[in-house]
């Protein structure tokens, strides 16, 4: 029944967790998605807090930032491996999340006020867009997560991670990695390419979540598959932010 996701969060999740009891429930479809509006609003309401906290005291965005991406990869990782504890872990994830992307969104904003003004408004809605867009297409079988398709798709994830660890290990050492993070053509490409890997990701998600469903995971996993979206979304959205960066830059 179930099938590999590129989504490190919901790769294997449902296949590796404990029956659920009658008194607690099983998952469900709704509530899981109930649960990804939550964690959704508190990913904003962070960011927007964190955001008026740097206009207020501009010398706190790195320390934020930083808090953020590293409090969130720590909470990341003990949400994959106590998923039992995901109704807490999750959302601690997301106000380190809103701590990060708050800080981000805020450069972003800033640095292209004249040449892209409401560039995180437009990043933000495009991100909601593309998941609506590719919920339809998954609820029509427009594309169908085969295994064939799941394996192609993990495969490109990974190379993409594995770019950019290259690139960040390389730029330890003042070496960047030509092109791809520029605002030529080779470096568009590649940013379209990796927000439509990113946005192909979501159906692997909602294959995983609707598994998870079926067979009656424990409640507490839609807190887990909520984890897993916002997983995801987070990374659609700063990849569609670079890319806007990206365009704007060569006006």
């Amino acid at each position: 029944m179930f099938e590999k996701s590129s989504n490190p969060a919901l790769k294997n999740a449902f296949s590796q967790v404990r029956s659920f009891s009658r008194e607690e429930g099983a998952m469900t479809l709704n509530g899981t998605m109930n649960k990804t509006i939550i964690l959704f609003l508190v990913v904003i309401a962070s960011a927007a807090v964190t955001w008026k906290l740097i206009l207020s005291s501009p010398g706190m965005a790195m320390g934020l930032i930083i808090t953020g991406a590293i409090g969130g990869l720590i909470m990341s990782l003990v949400t994959i491996f106590k998923k039992e504890y995901s109704k807490i872990t999750s959302l601690i994830y997301a106000v380190f999340q809103g701590l990060f992307l708050g800080g981000i969104s805020l450069f972003a904003s800033t640095a292209f006020a004249e040449k892209a003004p409401g560039i995180v408004t437009n990043a933000i809605l495009l991100t909601l867009g593309v998941f609506l867009v590719m919920l339809f297409i998954y609820r029509q079988g427009i594309i169908k997560p085969t295994q064939k398709f799941m394996t192609g798709l993990f495969a490109a994830t990974g190379a993409i991670a594995l770019v950019y660890l290259l690139s960040m290990v390389l730029g330890m050492f003042g070496v960047q990695i030509p092109l791809i993070h520029g605002s030529g053509t080779i470096g568009i490409i590649f940013s379209v390419v990796v927000v439509v890997i990113a946005a192909l990701n979501l159906i692997m998600d909602f294959k995983m979540i609707e598994d998870g469903v079926a067979a009656q995971a424990p409640k507490y996993m839609e807190w887990y598959g909520a984890f897993g979206l916002m997983v995801t979304l987070i990374w659609l959205y700063l990849e569609i932010l670079r890319l806007l960066m990206k365009l704007a830059s060569r006006d």
